[in-house]
């Protein structure tokens, strides 16, 4: 459970703010979207080698 402490006088705006960003670093939702289907290790790391060469075409034609 998340306790985000509200200092007097600010605003509720500010708080729901930082509950919103200590949410998203925990990995609730990612987690949960991953684990709603099984995904073979081999397709993973496919993915994941597509992933790099892409950012290392990108870093390429960037120092191009």
């Amino acid at each position: 459970m998340l306790i985000i402490p509200i200092k007097d006088g600010e605003n509720i705006d500010r708080a729901l703010k930082r509950y919103k960003r200590k949410f998203d670093k925990t990995g609730v939702v990612r987690q949960l979207r991953s684990r709603q289907a099984f995904i073979k290790p081999s397709v993973v790391r496919r993915a994941q080698i597509q992933k790099a060469s892409y950012i290392q075409g990108l870093r390429d034609s960037l120092e191009n």
